[in-house]
């Protein structure tokens, strides 16, 4: 399998903001990309209030990278949080907002926290009125399920079937796409298939490996090569299905690589492409 795939080169490369964000601030985090030789990133919204919104653009625009995405937006928020994150994307020219349904502490005021039949019951719905509020935007919203562990939590979609099935539902005039996690999804059934069906609604393509002893639900993910997932193997599914964009590197890894130099995590991730991912 890997013998077919294409050579990746720097310019497929996104390495994403929140990769960085236990070792670097806004500013620096950028920096240490462009200094690497990255052009692409996906911007983390924290990062961007903690730098401050206008000091953050002014970084931004001199920069000189492009935003993959601004991650991340939840279905289960109100109206005026989707909207501040659909101004962010667009004022920083992300091509996607990456979104998830969040989990059921958004449902408490409405008298349904843990309810879970009630929260599927309202993705269509949601869904239907993110796109309507997206389409006075240039940014494209990008649907990610997550893992089961964080269900709940996080999120109440944790596989590609149903995001599929969820999204086969709405009214075709609706431009709503997929981020697609290898570490949310790795553990999934007939995968090749359901990418294959995904198609040309992949707008996003995010890599991090699954350790055999993960300890933590979020901040333990392992640099590509270091644990269970076969990467290259994802990315043949991934280009068979039609998808040849960037392959966006996501690391949540707070005991390990965020106590790691930048220069030298970002090193790591450049040497394993195309070996490990």
């Amino acid at each position: 399998m890997v013998s077919a795939l294409r050579q990746l080169q720097l310019d497929d490369l996104c390495v994403h903001q929140v990769t960085l964000s236990g070792q670097c601030d806004f500013a620096n985090s950028l920096a240490v990309l462009r200094n690497a030789g990255i052009k692409r990133t996906a911007l983390w919204t924290p990062m961007i209030n903690s730098c401050g919104i206008s000091e953050a653009k002014r970084i931004w625009d001199s920069a000189g990278m492009t935003a993959e995405s601004l991650c991340v937006a939840c279905l289960f928020e109100d109206e005026a949080l989707l909207r501040e994150q659909l101004d962010l994307s667009d004022m920083f020219g992300a091509r996607t907002l990456v979104i998830i349904t969040g989990g059921f502490e958004a449902l408490k005021s409405a008298g349904h926290d843990g309810d879970i039949d009630y929260a599927r019951s309202l993705l269509v719905e949601r869904l239907a009125l993110a796109a309507e509020l997206a389409d006075s935007y240039r940014v494209r919203l990008a649907f990610e399920p997550l893992h089961p562990m964080v269900c709940g939590f996080r999120s109440i979609v944790s596989t590609l079937q149903e995001s599929l099935d969820i999204l086969d539902q709405m009214d075709n005039s609706h431009d709503i796409g997929l981020a697609i996690d290898t570490y949310a999804l790795w553990w999934e059934h007939d995968l090749q298939e359901k990418l294959k069906r995904a198609g040309n609604r992949i707008l996003n393509y995010h890599v991090s490996d699954w350790l055999a002893d993960t300890r933590d639900l979020r901040l333990d993910r392992g640099m590509p090569g270091d644990g269970q997932i076969a990467l290259c193997d994802w990315r043949h599914m991934m280009e068979a299905a039609g998808y040849f964009g960037p392959v966006e590197v996501e690391i949540f890894s707070r005991d390990r690589w965020w106590k790691t130099p930048a220069e030298k995590m970002i090193e790591e991730i450049i040497q394993r492409m195309n070996s490990a991912f």
